[in-house]
């Protein structure tokens, strides 16, 4: 054990050492100070204010200027989208402003972009009446010299049929005064023109009709050009009307309904010299509009375009200002009002660099007085930090999902970088889909600097952030599918002739009989012999579930061991000897005994049946193996290890609880008076101080059905977890066969015809099953398989997963922030 003390720390293995900080800043240097340490990014500000809402905080002013400013710049954003301009990536030289002045700066430009989008929608709703007035004028005006034309046409036909009078006009209907000659003010009959979106068209014309009770008539013609619309800043489709009618009463019920449908109306004169000569007026008018909207829009992308070539900046600039006052909203003045208190977290590596930053902000603000920098005690439990790089980030972050390591607890993500790659291989084992796998990893870390700068979608920026848990992934079934000898389910001879061969010239042409094995073993894999033969699949299947039962008892003993490296790295040595030692022996005695039954029956090649020898160890120990012996004293060794089974058992779940309850009488025995005495050494600290002690109470009973829970719980888990790592047989098998499913009833089916286009057609559907089928879903699904296998059978024998992140103060993940 010695040994081991003396080896050196991983920096994986452990998270950082963290230790708790005091700072006391003086006023004039306290915004420099959290500035210069948000670029450091290595200091976690506890919130000393946390009874406090956010209004009742000393710099909320200030807070609420920056978040003005952020309005302002996300409007100043949305324009020059609007505008279909793209903001400079990279800021224009310029030289530094406080925030004063750039709040003056904004403040200037929003009112005059809101002034200017003002009078460009003023002018464009002038164009747009002025547009639709033209259209009016002119497709009315055909609807009138169609009509006068029409009227002339059968003027003589109503003249001889009826006898015009003065009450006739009161009589008639609206189509036989519209055809009455004379002008249309003198027979009554009026009529409405103006222009509606196409959408409305079929209700306003059956609201007309049902208003007037049919008597009108209504023509409509579709607008030669689209309008604009300032709100949506789309074009819309109109439609020209004309609505003929008589009386003053349908004239003020027609003005309504257009009015609710949203119709402009338009006067158009009957006189044709009229309408012509108030054309040729608005097509002047229309002229200058245009002119006139082209110099304001330029004018508008003008001052875009200055404006964004700065905007990055600003933006970056007030994230940062509103961050450093959140952060100084965090502290706490001290009684005279003259320093800000504040305390943090920090790595203790961090220590010197905090130190500089803080000496260097009162250099900067020429203050008299400098930052006072105090390590303190802590019982409250640190935050856990690792280092990572882009390498560990991925598998630190798949930990991190399930929970966050406490404080210097064992970290998986250590073994993980290698144990999750490789049992997603044994589940995906195919060298030719790996190859596939490995082209897309390097794809995507040959680009990485590309597209690490780029907004990606959550699938591409998924898959982007995993580049390095791909190429691994890649790699170790690559390795698998070279033991399967599978490249896309076809075996190769890679690594020399197969070791079987026919018996005579019979069986030159069989796969399943007649063959023996006449030379060495296959030096490396699956001999390819066995694709194709009769005991193809008992042999793969015997080999693949045990192989996944060695893993398995593997990994969980390798996950026991951590809980002894963690207990012992925090001195308690009851969970070594009441929790890692019976656990060690329990899952041993019975699933370790299984994975060494295995081993012996490979090197022995025996053919003892280990389900009869398993199952009879519990129903009749005592009984005689027979054929089923692997080795001498087996029988003895058998009942040695189910009974120190049995009494793992309660070794775990009994000494523990009844220890600690003995512990916890004798540490408060004879002390009432001097816990009362201690009381008052913590009343001048903060409310929310992390030196302030938590003493729990001790509750037998609430310990003793938690270990229970816990006995228990690895008990039945022991059987479980081993249950659960065949899962790797069974995906494994799933792979292989739907991929000779593919290869032979796809592929070959289709190349067995003599004719081109169906040899294609097969080709294309095999593509497309090997790449969204075994290449997506399957590998997806082993993914979140292996992702199983690590969060429940693996991390429950050791780690806790109950900490919280070390989230520094840091400007630099700001910029990943939207405003």
């Amino acid at each position: 054990m010695e040994y081991i003390d003396r080896l050196p720390a991983m920096d994986l293995m452990r998270s950082e050492k963290m230790m708790l900080v005091q700072l006391i800043i003086p006023v004039e240097s306290a915004h420099r100070a959290v500035s210069y340490l948000g670029e450091l990014g290595l200091l976690q500000l506890r919130d000393l204010n946390d009874d406090k809402s956010p209004f009742q905080r000393t710099f909320v002013n200030q807070v609420k200027r920056c978040a003005e400013m952020s309005r302002k710049l996300r409007f100043i954003k949305d324009q020059i989208h609007k505008a279909g301009l793209t903001p400079s990536p990279s800021p224009a030289p310029q030289p530094d402003i406080d925030l004063e002045e750039l709040e003056i700066q904004l403040e200037e430009h929003e009112h005059g972009l809101i002034e200017m989008n003002a009078n460009s929608e003023k002018l464009q709703q002038t164009y747009n009446e002025l547009l639709e007035f033209r259209m009016v004028l002119q497709k009315a005006g055909d609807f009138l010299l169609s009509t006068g034309s029409h009227v002339a046409a059968q003027e003589t036909e109503l003249a001889e049929n009826i006898h015009v009078s003065d009450d006739y006009v009161e009589t008639s209907s609206l189509l036989e005064q519209e055809m009455l000659p004379g002008p249309s003010n003198q027979t009554g009959v009026r009529f409405i023109s103006g222009i509606i979106c196409k959408s409305k068209v079929l209700r306003f014309e059956r609201m007309l009709f049902r208003t007037t009770r049919g008597n009108m008539l209504f023509n409509q013609a579709p607008a030669d050009d689209q309008i604009l619309d300032p709100a949506t800043n789309e074009l819309v489709e109109k439609i020209v009307f004309v609505v003929f009618f008589s009386g003053e009463q349908a004239r003020v019920k027609i003005l309504k309904i257009c009015e609710a449908f949203g119709a402009n109306c338009y006067p158009v004169p009957e006189d044709a010299i009229k309408r012509r000569q108030i054309t040729r007026e608005v097509l002047s008018h229309l002229s200058d509009l245009e002119t006139t909207l082209e110099a304001g829009l330029r004018h508008r992308d003008k001052a875009l375009i200055s404006i964004g070539f700065h905007l990055a900046k600003w933006m970056n600039m007030v994230r940062r200002e509103k961050a450093v006052y959140d952060a100084l909203n965090m502290l706490n003045f001290d009684v005279t009002k003259k320093c800000l208190v504040g305390e943090g977290w920090c790595p203790i590596f961090a220590k010197t660099k905090i130190q500089e930053a803080l000496q260097r902000a009162t250099t900067d603000s020429n203050s008299q007085v400098g930052v006072i920098f105090h390590v303190m005690d802590s019982v409250e439990s640190p935050p856990t930090y690792f280092k990572t790089n882009h390498l560990t980030n991925a598998y630190q972050e798949i930990v991190d999902a399930y929970g966050v390591a406490k404080y210097q607890e064992a970290n998986p993500a250590v073994y993980t970088i290698i144990t999750f790659p490789f049992l997603f291989a044994v589940m995906f084992g195919d060298w030719g889909h790996g190859i596939c796998l490995l082209l897309g990893a390097l794809f995507l870390i040959a680009r990485e600097k590309k597209l690490s700068s780029q907004k990606l979608g959550s699938f591409m920026e998924m898959l982007f952030g995993g580049r390095y848990v791909l190429l691994l992934m890649s790699l170790f079934s690559i390795y698998c599918g070279l033991i399967y000898n599978e490249f896309f389910s076809v075996p190769f001879h890679i690594f020399g002739s197969s070791a079987y061969g026919c018996r005579d010239t019979t069986c030159s042409d069989s796969r399943t009989v007649g063959l023996i094995k006449y030379q060495d073993t296959y030096p490396f894999g699956v001999d390819p012999s066995w694709r194709g033969s009769r005991s193809e699949l008992p042999f793969l299947n015997s080999l693949k579930m045990k192989m996944s039962i060695l893993f398995g008892i593997a990994q969980m003993n390798l996950g026991i061991m951590l809980s002894y490296f963690n207990a012992r790295y925090f001195g308690n040595t009851l969970d070594i000897k009441y929790q890692f030692v019976p656990q060690m022996i329990f899952l041993n005695s019975l699933f370790g005994y299984l994975s060494l039954l295995i081993i012996i029956k490979w090197c022995s090649g025996s053919q003892a049946d280990l389900y009869h020898v398993m199952i009879y160890m519990f129903l009749s120990p005592f009984e005689d193996l027979g054929d089923n012996k692997l080795f001498w004293g087996q029988s003895v060794l058998q009942v040695i290890l189910l009974l120190l089974a049995v009494i793992a058992v309660p070794w775990m779940l009994f000494p523990k609880p009844f220890i600690l309850k003995r512990l916890h009488a004798e540490r408060f025995q004879g002390r009432t008076y001097a816990a009362l005495g201690t009381s008052d050494i913590y009343d001048d600290e903060e409310p929310d101080s992390a030196r302030q002690p938590h003493l729990e109470e001790f509750n037998f009973s609430e310990v003793f059905v938690h270990q229970m829970i816990h006995a228990i719980e690895f008990v039945l888990g022991a059987v479980s977890n081993t249950a659960s790592y065949l899962r790797l047989w069974a995906l494994s098998l799933a792979h292989s066969e739907l991929s000779t499913v593919f290869y032979e009833k796809v592929l070959l089916l289709a190349w067995g015809y003599d004719n081109l286009v169906i040899r294609l057609v097969g080709l294309a559907v095999f593509s497309f099953a090997t790449a969204f089928i075994l290449l997506m879903m399957e590998s997806l699904s082993a993914f979140l398989h292996a992702l199983r296998l690590h969060w429940v059978e693996f991390q429950n024998k050791f780690y806790s997963g109950e900490g919280y992140k070390f989230r520094p103060f840091s400007f630099a993940a700001l910029n990943d922030d939207e405003d």
